[in-house]
């Protein structure tokens, strides 16, 4: 039996959402300004705002794709309501394997800042213990890490603060003599160039920008767009501002020597090693937190597709705090596969975060156009114009290029991790077609076993009949034979089922014209391998009626299918409990 999500939980407001997805895409200062510095010098900061440009456009992007559909999942839930199941698993391995990336790799990273300050420790160890602290305070539920992450939010924009301000008195205390050389100093090829590989490099500086999503249900209403707000106004202040002090403050050389710790080494130059220990303990604290970043966006991911049946249905478990604490130990032990596979040598996975996460930027712009063609008729809060929709998508794919120009081992490296995560994940979601097989399999080979033969075919059979029989439902207002045709043939393609119920709801004392029985029964005879029954229902469509049919008919309420509404539609899509759209 399918277990229903629980919905009777604290929504977050404002900074506690903001707080979570910013530990990660502000945390980026510590490394993305460095990296930038070595590829375009004195002019890193320009790629940097040609970087916050191109996320103002997915601002928009996103507000509008999400606003639409309020559903946790991101660009997969976009997809899955566009597309096809999948075209969304695509969009959804990448961002599990950016998620994984993020999470070892921020762990790591944080326990070598903080081993610089306290070197008494293995980081190794010390990585393993953070990642099973943060599924602990994850499993404790999201009110509870949305606490730790706005405490280590507000500390890290603090001690950011500090450090601008340190490096602008130290430039009034001894001029500008220094800036002044690096501005004058050749760059290596042509300034297109330099911005071009900077702007590339600077792109990875946005990580943790599509987190938002992937935990939207569990948002107050209308938080979302303000935690992209906050969000943009943050990477875009304190990248580029970071990026052009270094260059006032150090030289060039030094900063790029530096690279691997360049605040603290700003920090250490512009005030002294107090404000460098601060901001290594800042590092490990922020890059804690980007930690946790992946832990609950992944949750609100896998818990979506686990909800369409995508993953098995044991991982919706949930305690008393709301949590499904079987797909974070999942997501926990895969993490600790990358670490022990590795052994701690984390620097070939940036190839797998880099294509991954700006693959995944790519199909919510490509989400995005397929939602304004597709479901022009959905209600959305605000609209991105398709040529800021399409510059966006430019932008990523010149970075992901650029990155692949960069690092061409990058591209194999990512393939050994994407191949057998989709395998796994597509074996998943054709697993109906896997099942028959294994009963052809199990008929040959056990030809001579009569008794393993009968038990392994009953076991196999009983499975595949139990996914047949979970019952899809399609409320329809009268459509034509073309339109409810096409639900017949999604259903068919993409859910594991040979059930299906076609309902309408009517006011009293309406009926159905007999042209459209006449064309239900037609149509009811063309698929006779699936069961179509035609219900009437007197009554409102609404909330209320999708939750009673669902108790009732014990069918889960993202079973359940529309066509896209008008914007006379008197509901928002996420109070109908996950109804997708697919017509």
């Amino acid at each position: 039996m399918n277990q229903q999500p629980i919905s009777h939980q604290k929504k977050l407001k404002q900074l506690e959402a903001t707080a979570i997805c910013g530990n990660d895409i502000t945390s980026s200062c510590l490394y993305v300004s460095a990296l930038t510095i070595a590829y375009a010098g004195q002019y890193a900061f320009i790629a940097l705002l040609i970087v916050a440009a191109v996320l103002f456009a997915f601002r928009k992007i996103y507000g509008e794709s999400v606003g639409a559909l309020p559903l946790n999942g991101g660009a997969y839930n976009i997809l899955l309501n566009t597309t096809s199941k999948g075209n969304a698993s695509i969009a959804a391995c990448l961002t599990i394997l950016s998620y994984m990336v993020t999470a070892v790799i921020s762990a790591s990273e944080a326990m070598e800042y903080l081993h610089s300050v306290f070197p008494v420790f293995p980081v190794i160890v010390a990585t393993m213990v953070l990642l099973t602290i943060f599924l602990l305070l994850t499993i404790s539920g999201i009110s509870e890490s949305a606490i730790v992450a706005t405490i280590i939010f507000i500390t890290h924009l603090a001690v950011m603060a500090l450090l601008i301000v340190s490096a602008i008195i130290f430039l009034f205390n001894h001029g500008f003599d220094l800036a002044t050389i690096n501005f004058h100093t050749p760059v290596k090829g042509s300034l297109f160039n330099v911005l071009f590989l900077g702007f590339s490099t600077a792109m990875l500086g946005i990580s943790g920008f599509e987190s938002s999503a992937n935990f939207v249900e569990e948002q107050k209403e209308g938080v979302f767009p303000k935690t992209l707000r906050n969000m943009w106004v943050a990477v875009t202040i304190i990248n580029p501002t970071i990026a052009l002090l270094a260059v006032m403050v150090l030289p060039i050389g030094s900063a790029v020597h530096n690279q691997n710790a360049l605040l603290s080494f700003m920090g250490k130059n512009t005030a002294g090693n107090w404000l460098a220990i601060i901001i290594s303990l800042d590092a490990a604290l922020v890059l804690s937190g980007a930690v946790l970043t992946s832990f609950v966006g992944v949750g609100g991911l896998l818990k979506r597709m686990t909800l369409d049946r995508i993953l098995p249905q044991m991982l919706l478990k949930e305690n008393k705090k709301n949590a499904s604490p079987r797909i974070l130990i999942m997501f926990y032990i895969l993490c600790l596969s990358i670490l022990f596979i590795t052994e701690g040598e984390l620097g070939p996975l940036a190839g797998v975060y880099t294509i991954s996460f700006l693959s995944v930027m790519v199909f919510f712009g490509i989400g995005n156009l397929l939602l304004k063609i597709k479901r022009s008729r959905l209600p959305r809060p605000e609209i991105a114009a398709p040529s800021t929709v399409v510059l966006g998508i430019l932008g990523v794919l010149i970075a992901l290029y650029g990155n692949v120009k960069l690092h061409p081992e990058y591209l194999v490296v990512f393939l050994q991790y994407f191949i057998p995560a989709f395998l796994i994940i597509t074996i998943f979601l054709e697993r109906k077609m896997v099942i028959r097989y294994l009963i052809i399999y199990v008929n040959k080979f056990f030809d001579k076993l009569q008794q393993a033969t009968i038990f392994s075919r009953f076991h196999l059979a009983k499975q595949l009949r139990q996914l047949n029989k979970q019952a899809f439902v399609f409320f329809t207002k009268g459509d034509d034979i073309a339109v409810l045709n096409k639900v017949i043939i999604y259903v068919r393609e993409n859910e594991i089922t040979q059930r299906l119920k076609i309902v309408t709801v009517l006011q009293k004392e309406e009926q159905m014209n007999e042209t459209f029985m006449r064309d239900f029964e037609a149509l009811d005879r063309a698929y006779p391998d699936i069961k179509i029954e035609y219900i009437k229902i007197h009554g409102v469509f609404g909330p209320e009626l999708i939750k009673r049919l669902s108790k009732e008919w014990n069918i889960p309420q993202n079973f359940m299918f529309i066509g896209s509404p008008g914007d006379r539609f008197p509901h928002r899509l996420s109070d109908l409990g996950g109804v997708r759209l697919i017509i």
